[in-house]
């Protein structure tokens, strides 16, 4: 991080207790993203963390296993029905969280709604009530220096109701991590306000 980044910012609105059980779904616009988890729970969070890679970066970088990540295919919808599977019974440890970039594959960063995969919401609707998901926005910027400055807001918990159907549990979760990236976005390289650095 320290070698990538020229600073790193964090906001930080959620903070998990002992007790807690955590989804956190990030938005995905670097490779850097599949290291930000480790770092994260490493410092911020420290549960018993897993993570959901797509399987074509597992292949390529295979040590992202030894640090809690488990593939998906999406291109197999079985394969992919077996890791969100997976990813439930991982949530049955107490004091466990699950890192997720529900848009399922790099995409540039947008000033528009994010489009995410179903497969956020299908989780939401299995997983326990007590369960938190947490949003998390990454932006990196480099206004002030040829060396990106990363940025970090992770968002309250939000629990839309389960009776909602996929579609509008999708466009719920979509709209609270865009809610994160506007945000930081306009403060982000100016003032920064709200942002620490760490």
């Amino acid at each position: 991080m320290k070698r990538r980044f020229k600073r790193v910012y964090i906001k930080q609105h959620y903070t998990p207790s002992k007790a807690s059980k955590t989804v956190y779904y990030l938005n995905h616009n670097s490779w850097w993203d599949g290291l930000i988890p480790l770092y994260l729970n490493s410092y911020h969070f420290k549960q018993h963390a897993r993570a959901i890679m797509e399987d074509e970066q597992m292949i390529k970088h295979p040590f992202f296993s030894k640090i809690g990540a488990f593939s998906i295919n999406l291109k197999d919808s079985k394969s992919t029905i077996r890791s969100l599977r997976y990813a439930i019974n991982s949530m049955k440890r107490s004091n466990s969280s699950l890192f997720i970039y529900p848009e399922g594959e790099i995409t540039p960063v947008s000033s528009n709604q994010p489009t995410f995969k179903s497969g956020l919401s299908w989780l939401y609707k299995q997983m326990e009530a007590e369960v938190d998901f947490v949003p998390i926005a990454l932006y990196q910027q480099t206004f002030r220096d040829s060396k990106p400055e990363l940025y970090i807001y992770i968002g309250e918990s939000t629990k839309p109701t389960k009776n909602l159907t996929n579609q509008k549990l999708t466009n719920h979760f979509e709209l609270a991590l865009q809610h994160l990236l506007t945000q930081t976005r306009n403060v982000a390289g100016f003032t920064d306000e709200g942002f620490k650095p760490i």
